[in-house]
């Protein structure tokens, strides 16, 4: 993103993270065994994994700092929740599925702990 001279670019590089994080948990989603766990979980991860994004959205265009760290603290909540059950996903001992798992697991990990890094410095 291209700013004027001087200007600090406005730049928003987590919206596309858990966007593509979304996109990422649904491809997984649909390769998954059809269980009637899997199934139950797997709408819960669909939620969550989204939600992700949707809260960091709306923490954007936030109408004060209260409301942004609230909304940051969604979406740190919701990653957790999106690890969670991506654990509790029955994958039928399939290494590409458990690599895929373990890299969606990852990506959660990181958003939790980025965006409690937010909540930090913005309490």
């Amino acid at each position: 993103m291209d700013a004027s001279p001087g200007e600090k670019p406005r730049r928003f590089d987590l919206e596309d993270r858990t966007y593509r994080f979304a996109m990422a948990v649904r491809v997984f989603v649909r390769k998954l065994p059809r269980t009637l766990a899997n199934l139950e979980d797997a709408k819960q991860l669909v939620r969550a994994s989204g939600s992700v994004g949707a809260n960091y959205i709306e923490a954007n265009e936030a109408l004060s700092r209260k409301d942004f760290v609230m909304r940051i603290k969604i979406c740190r909540k919701e990653s957790k929740e999106s690890c969670f059950f991506l654990r509790l996903l029955f994958l039928a001992d399939d290494n590409e599925r458990e690599s895929a798992r373990a890299a969606l697991v990852q990506e959660a990990t990181e958003l939790t702990s980025i965006f409690g890094a937010i909540v930090r410095r913005s309490e």
